[in-house]
C-alpha cells in the first residue's frame, strides 16, 4: 500500500519490496496502464487498482494549479497529479486551468497590470480578464494564487506562486524519492486551437520538457490529455507517451440525456475546422462504437465527464442543495464497450459537496467512488484524493480476497506482496 503505512515484513519479503520500488521508480507505476487496456476488464479482475488522478493537485483544500496543492494530493495518496497546461508570452508552460488567471490568481490587486485587463475570444466564447500570453514568466512569478471556489478555504490565498511545468515535474519527482512510490503526471494540454492561433502552440514545449525530464517515452510515468483531437493525433506521430481523449458536454437534461450547448457541444477543433462532417457531431460522438474505434486509432483511453457513465434525472422529491435533488439514472455501458476496443476509461470531476452529489449518494461522496470502482473504471480524477483513496481501500476489500492483511500488515508471502501493490 501507500508509504504511510508501515509493515513488519520477513527479510525476504523486504528485499522483494526493495526491488519492486526501485522498479517502479525507474520505469512507471506498476498500474495496468502501461499500453492499452488489450485485456478489458481482466485488469481490474486480476487485482490492478484504478487510478486515482489529483484534479488540479489537492483543490478540495488549498489553490488550485500550485506546488503545495500538488504536494497535498501526493500525501493524500494521489498516483498522480494534473497540471492543467497555458503558455506565457515568453514561451513557458505554467499551470493554470485556463487562459483567463482572473479567478485563480490576485492579478487584479496588481496596480502594474491593470492596464492588460482586456477581453477575448477562447473557443468562441467571449471573456473579460488577465490572459497568461500577455505576461512574461517573470512577471507571473510575482502573482499568487487564490481559491477558485467560494465554499472551499481561503486561508491561503495569496500566499503560493503559480508553478510551471518543469517545476511540477521535478516535484513529482522528487516525491516519488521521498515516498517510495511512483508519483506520475497527467498535463493537459488547455484550448490547444486558441493557443496555436496565439503562436503559441503547447505540444512541442510540452514534448520538449518531457524528453528533458527523460520521460518522453511508453513507459514514462504520463498521460496528455485533451479535449480537442487534431492535436492528439499530431501528438501520436511525434510520441509514444499515452494520450487520453476528454469528452465532454455542457449539462444534463431532466431525462437523463447530455445537453450539447456550446461552447461544449464539440471539440473546438471540430468547430474551427467548418467541415460539415465534424460540424454535424457533438462530443457524443466519441462514446458511439465508431466513436471508440476512431479514438483507438490514436490515443490510448478517454476521459469522459461522469455523467457519461452514470447520469442523473430529475426527481420529483428529491431535497438538498444542487445535484442532491437529481437521481441516478441506470449505469450505461461506456466502461465495457470503451475496453472492447482497448481503451482505458479515466473519470472527472469527483468532489466531496453535498451539492456536488447526487441524492442517491446521502451527501457521502464515497459512496459515489464506490459505484464507479464497481463499474470497473480505471481512474478517477478527484479535488479530495484522500476520499478517492480511502474508497479505493474499502472497494479492495470488498472485492479482493486478502486484503484485508495489506491494511493490517500481515503481509507473508510474494503473492501478498503483488496483491498490495495492486498489481
Amino acid at each position: 500500500m501507500h508509504s504511510r503505512i508501515h509493515f513488519h515484513l520477513p527479510s525476504s519479503i523486504r528485499t522483494l519490496l526493495a526491488i519492486s520500488a526501485a522498479a517502479l521508480l525507474m520505469n512507471g507505476p506498476a498500474y495496468a496502464h502501461e499500453g492499452r487496456a488489450t485485456e478489458g476488464r481482466e485488469h481490474m479482475q486480476a487485482g490492478q487498482r484504478p487510478l486515482v488522478i489529483g484534479h488540479r493537485g489537492a483543490p478540495g483544500y488549498l489553490p488550485e494549479h500550485t506546488l503545495e496543492s500538488y504536494a497535498l494530493a501526493i500525501e493524500l495518496g494521489a498516483d498522480f497529479i494534473e497540471p492543467d497546461l497555458v503558455i506565457t508570452k515568453d514561451g513557458v508552460l505554467i499551470a493554470r486551468h485556463e487562459p483567463n488567471i482572473v479567478n485563480t490568481t490576485d492579478v487584479a490587486n496588481h496596480p502594474e497590470f491593470a492596464s492588460r485587463r482586456r477581453k477575448a475570444m477562447v473557443d468562441g466564447a467571449l471573456e473579460e480578464g488577465f490572459f497568461v500570453s500577455d505576461f512574461t514568466l517573470a512577471e507571473i512569478k510575482t502573482l499568487r494564487a487564490k481559491q477558485a471556489f467560494a465554499e472551499r478555504p481561503h486561508q491561503f490565498d495569496g500566499q503560493f506562486q503559480i508553478p510551471t511545468l518543469d517545476e511540477v515535474i521535478a516535484l513529482a519527482k522528487r516525491k516519488s524519492i521521498e515516498k517510495g512510490r511512483t508519483i506520475g503526471i497527467y498535463p493537459e494540454t488547455k484550448h490547444p486551437t486558441y493557443h496555436q492561433k496565439l503562436g503559441l502552440p503547447l505540444e512541442p514545449r510540452l514534448l520538449q520538457a518531457l524528453t528533458r525530464a527523460g520521460w518522453n517515452h511508453r513507459q514514462a510515468p504520463v498521460f496528455i490529455q485533451s479535449f480537442e483531437q487534431a492535436n492528439l493525433k499530431a501528438l501520436r506521430k511525434q510520441t509514444s507517451v499515452r494520450l487520453i481523449q476528454l469528452i465532454d458536454a455542457n449539462d444534463v437534461n431532466a431525462d437523463g440525456s447530455l445537453d450539447f450547448t456550446a461552447p461544449y457541444d464539440r471539440p473546438y477543433d471540430w468547430t474551427a475546422s467548418g467541415q460539415p462532417e465534424l460540424l454535424a457531431r457533438t462530443f457524443g460522438y466519441l462514446t458511439t462504437d465508431d466513436g471508440l474505434k476512431e479514438v483507438a486509432s490514436y490515443a490510448d483511453g478517454i476521459g469522459p465527464w461522469k455523467r457519461y457513465i452514470v447520469s442523473t434525472e430529475a426527481n420529483p422529491d428529491g431535497t438538498g442543495p444542487g445535484e442532491a435533488q437529481l437521481k441516478l439514472a441506470e449505469a450505461g455501458d461506456l466502461i465495457d464497450r470503451a475496453h472492447q476496443a482497448g481503451l482505458l476509461v479515466h473519470t472527472w470531476t469527483f468532489r466531496n459537496e453535498a451539492r456536488r452529489l447526487a441524492g442517491d449518494y446521502a451527501g457521502n461522496p464515497v459512496n459515489e467512488y464506490l459505484q464507479f470502482y464497481q463499474l470497473g473504471i480505471d481512474g478517477v480524477f478527484s479535488d479530495f484524493a484522500d476520499t478517492a483513496v480511502a474508497a479505493r481501500t474499502l472497494h479492495e476489500l470488498a472485492t479482493e480476497p486478502g486484503y484485508a492483511r495489506c491494511l493490517t500488515g500481515q503481509i507473508r508471502s510474494a503473492k501478498d506482496l503483488r496483491l498490495c501493490q495492486g498489481q
